[in-house]
């Protein structure tokens, strides 16, 4: 079954409709973005959650310190870098990791190869001004023969409630991740956040 993330989480409330509704994953992004939050917001947020949903914070080249620090103020069970991080310096880590690469063609997944101890694989739309979370899509087709096991891809980049379905039966991915696509005039919709939940669950069926 495909797992959830809901990412760029700023409120408390959406963050427990998401998780009644089914989502597996909860994600505070850390980085420069409209959907930043403070580590104490992430904390107060995280501290409703229950202990089953898996905590996310995304960073752009921070610190390990910062990563590490972050992460044991607010629980974190994963960092997730979209940054310039090297493989050297993912393994210095203590916390489990997810990197993430931005794709447009067959070529872009090369640079995936070398991180094999990273939990999950992350791939979003090469298009957009910041490192993720832009809400546009790519073109699925070129993950047909990945460099790396499809338990390991988490699927991101314009997904919707009404794509994530296709989306899911052309990638087979571990985890759908979903930030702006839940989203209506900027803020999260706990209704949109239903709905797309519901989709994938459907496959499921």
């Amino acid at each position: 079954m495909t797992r959830v993330k809901i990412c760029g989480i700023r409120h408390t409330e959406n963050a427990i409709e998401a998780t009644k509704r089914g989502a597996d994953m909860i994600g505070f992004v850390f980085a420069k973005s409209k959907r930043q939050v403070t580590v104490e917001q992430a904390k107060q947020i995280a501290s409703s959650l229950p202990t089953n949903i898996k905590k996310v914070g995304v960073f752009v080249n921070a610190s390990q310190e910062e990563l590490e620090a972050t992460a044991h103020s607010v629980g974190l069970d994963y960092v997730q870098l979209h940054g310039d991080e090297s493989l050297k310096f993912c393994q210095q880590l203590s916390i489990p990791y997810i990197k993430s690469f931005r794709v447009q063609s067959k070529d872009d997944l090369e640079q995936t190869k070398q991180y094999n101890d990273a939990d999950y694989i992350l791939l979003d739309s090469a298009t957009g001004p910041y490192r993720g979370g832009n809400g546009t899509q790519f073109d699925w087709q070129i993950l047909n023969d990945l460099p790396f096991e499809h338990e390991r891809l988490i699927l991101a980049g314009g997904l919707n409630q009404d794509n994530v379905k296709y989306a899911i039966s052309q990638t087979t991915p571990k985890v759908v991740d979903v930030s702006s696509g839940v989203e209506f005039e900027g803020h999260k919709s706990n209704q949109l956040i239903n709905q797309f939940i519901q989709s994938v669950k459907e496959c499921s069926k």
